[in-house]
């Protein structure tokens, strides 16, 4: 893979990060989102360790 997809993976598991802080900094978090926010990062992280 070239350096323009990592680019576009890393600028996705960062824009899942901020909604992850987002979503931990409401009132009342919603568990289920949290989580599949945290799933979505991890397999992204594990593509772009893939590439590297």
């Amino acid at each position: 893979m070239d350096n323009s997809h990592v680019a576009a993976l890393q600028a996705k598991h960062q824009g899942l990060d901020r909604r992850l802080r987002d979503e931990l900094n409401r009132p009342a978090p919603d568990e289920t989102i949290v989580q599949a926010l945290k799933k979505q990062k991890l397999q992204i992280k594990q593509e772009i360790v893939g590439v590297h």
